[in-house]
């Protein structure tokens, strides 16, 4: 058996599997999209190609694609919608496709994705215009690439935590986002954390689940039934 879905994902983890569909076979993914037909299992789908979505919509009708971030995803009822306010920031428009597969996620599993984007650290007056409504989340990502310096000055700015979301984007010795990913681990300012080159689904995940501790209760998170 080439696919086993882990169905219990949800009660465990708080969310369900996202499928990574890069690298996966037609087959592959024909066996996948039956399954969760099958169990109808609210799933998310991340670097879909469109020949991929084909595929997958194929068996499941109701199927829905973005080809921006290239995340699919299906729901077989009504989302469970979530109080929770996660801004998605970007520093250039290039690191948008990367920004938009973060704020896709969000938006599948129930949160509002507030998107603020091109406002980058070379025309940094752009942030200031936007910087009262990211002060408003409950978690902010910033996806940056080339030096990848916008995490570290939205982190000084906000009390929120701040998820750095590093880009492949840059030439030379930005090589493919690592200058990014490295200035972000580097950072001296206190409330940054980093996901891994372009992870946007990492980010994504770690914002929901840092949401979910800060909107409840003290003392009464917990994302497993008892």
């Amino acid at each position: 058996m080439e696919v086993r879905l882990d169905a219990d994902r949800s009660r465990r983890k708080g969310f369900s599997e996202v499928i990574f569909c890069e690298g996966k076979s037609e087959k592959q993914l024909l066996d996948i999209a039956e399954k969760i037909k099958a169990q109808r299992l609210d799933t998310a789908f991340s670097r879909m190609a469109e020949d991929q979505f084909r595929t997958v919509v194929s068996v499941i009708e109701d199927f829905r694609y973005d080809p921006l971030s290239r995340v699919g995803h299906t729901h077989f009822g009504e989302i469970n919608k979530n109080g929770a306010l996660i801004a998605v920031v970007s520093a250039g428009s290039t690191d948008v496709p990367t920004a938009e597969e973060a704020a896709q996620i969000i938006e599948f599993f129930g949160s509002k994705a507030d998107r603020f984007y091109d406002v980058g650290v070379a025309g940094i007056h752009r942030l200031f215009n936007v910087l009262p409504d990211i002060r408003k989340a409950d978690v902010v990502i910033v996806a940056a690439g080339m030096d990848g310096a916008l995490p570290s000055v939205v982190s000084g700015l906000v009390s929120s935590l701040v998820i750095g979301l590093p880009t492949s984007v840059g030439y030379g010795i930005a090589e493919k986002g690592n200058t990014a990913l490295r200035s972000m681990l580097c950072s001296c300012s206190p409330g940054l954390v980093v996901v891994n080159i372009d992870n946007g689904v990492g980010a994504a995940l770690s914002a929901l689940a840092a949401s979910k501790i800060k909107c409840s209760e003290p003392g009464q998170f917990n994302l497993l039934d008892e």
